[in-house]
């Protein structure tokens, strides 16, 4: 997450849908006064002891929204990017067998054992992504939803509105791989479905 007070504006970076390409691009325009958290690449924390203890950088805007304050958590641009739930879960899959190349090798029989045997639901790259840009009720929280399909664009729209000169995002921390369809059968398909039923519905994904 990133927290400009100059720029007034809230990065809530959801994992495994190119944060670290935007936290790149947006670290060009921080000051003195701006705050991060991240744990991968760069070790960077925020001034707040609760927070700095989860000690990564995945947190939520419900989160921040006390830190903050609520007169600059209602005025402060929030954003976020997302990414389809079924080419994400391929991705989180794939990072997390990338030491012995299990997901390359027999790529279903990893997404059958991470979702009907392992099920990390308190593992924050596993969890729904509507959980860090939404409320105690539900309520959408961000102002601003950009799509990694469309990564370059939304990313110009939102250095338009926060006022920073945009620039071309570069891939930082990505696979190798094949389409995501490709690695699905029905089962499968049905049971990310249900895993990831409230992502599918908020921002408007299927398979």
């Amino acid at each position: 997450m990133i927290i400009s007070h100059q720029h007034r504006f809230v990065f809530a970076a959801i994992p495994k849908t190119g944060t670290h390409s935007v936290r790149q691009a947006l670290r060009e325009h921080m000051s003195a006064d701006d705050i991060e958290q991240v744990g991968l690449f760069v070790n960077k924390r925020f001034p707040f002891e609760e927070l700095a203890a989860i000690k990564h950088g995945h947190l939520s805007l419900q989160q921040v929204r006390p830190f903050l304050g609520e007169e600059a958590f209602a005025s402060y641009f929030k954003f976020a990017f997302v990414r389809n739930p079924y080419d994400r879960f391929i991705s989180y899959c794939a990072f997390m067998t990338r030491a012995d190349g299990a997901f390359l090798q027999r790529p279903q029989a990893v997404m059958r054992h991470i979702l009907f045997e392992a099920r990390p639901m308190q593992h924050v790259l596993f969890q729904p992504q509507h959980g860090l840009i939404t409320g105690a009720d539900g309520e959408l929280l961000a102002d601003y939803v950009g799509r990694v399909e469309e990564m370059q664009s939304s990313y110009d729209g939102i250095c338009a509105r926060i006022g920073i000169p945009s620039a071309p995002l570069g891939q930082v921390n990505s696979s190798r791989r094949g389409g995501y369809r490709d690695y699905y059968d029905q089962p499968l398909i049905d049971a990310v479905g249900e895993l990831y039923q409230r992502d599918l519905e908020l921002f408007g994904y299927s398979f």
